[in-house]
């Protein structure tokens, strides 16, 4: 009660990433390093994590999951959503551990989908920076958030976010408008598999617009203020 009499007196502070640690640029755990100017790395970054985790070959977009497998991050959302993301040409990288039936939902999950998903459980830093720089979506569609991390490594390595319109997740993400092509990721409501599913087809049909793509992750990478590489 006394925060929300003060409201018009509040701000929220958000979390930070250490550039020193996260930065494509200069990132030694990657397979190859970009920036804003040249994004080329991201694809053998992409390249290489798919061979490491078995992944196939193709055109269709890499979505990643870098999360502890808890209720909290909504990922019994992903795993309703998982059979459409297949069929419409994607792919899943996930990175966590957690809740036992989550892990086991997701293990089940890449034994049903060989080739189109892949699971590591634990903590593991350096192959988190991997993930981050290979996927092509981070997923993060969590039942609440105060900030978050995550969405913001993603936006640091040019990974489109894509979140619940939540707590630090709607602070920090912008829904992409693809006019104007402005804007940083894929931003939904309602917290139902419905809700990230018709998210996830969006996401889908922009990808296939590549240079709306790279626009759209270049803002991103922009946005968290990185350095050129050349500088």
């Amino acid at each position: 009660g006394l925060l929300r009499s003060r409201a018009a007196a509040l701000a929220g502070i958000l979390n930070g990433v250490d550039y020193a640690v996260w930065h494509p640029a200069r990132d030694s755990a990657i397979a190859a390093t970009y920036s804003v100017d040249d994004l080329q790395g991201k694809v053998a970054c992409k390249a290489a994590l798919r061979g490491a985790l078995g992944l196939a070959a193709g055109d269709g977009p890499l979505f990643a999951v870098v999360s502890r497998l808890t209720g909290q991050k909504g990922l019994d959302l992903v795993l309703e959503a998982l059979h459409e993301l297949v069929r419409q040409g994607g792919q899943l990288a996930l990175l966590g551990s957690g809740e036992r039936a989550m892990e086991s939902g997701f293990q089940a999950a890449a034994a049903r989908f060989p080739g189109a998903v892949a699971v590591r459980q634990g903590h593991d830093e350096a192959l988190a920076h991997r993930f981050f720089a290979a996927a092509d979506v981070v997923l993060v569609p969590s039942r609440f958030e105060p900030c978050g991390l995550t969405q913001m490594y993603g936006l640091a390595y040019g990974s489109l976010p894509l979140v619940r319109r939540v707590g630090g997740l709607a602070d920090t993400v912008r829904n992409v408008n693809p006019r104007t092509g402005t804007g940083t990721g894929f931003c939904f409501e309602a917290y139902s598999p419905e809700a990230l599913l018709g998210t996830l087809r969006w996401a889908l049909d922009i990808y296939k617009d590549r240079r709306l793509w790279r626009r759209i992750q270049r803002s991103g990478i922009g946005q968290s203020r990185q350095p050129s590489a050349n500088k």
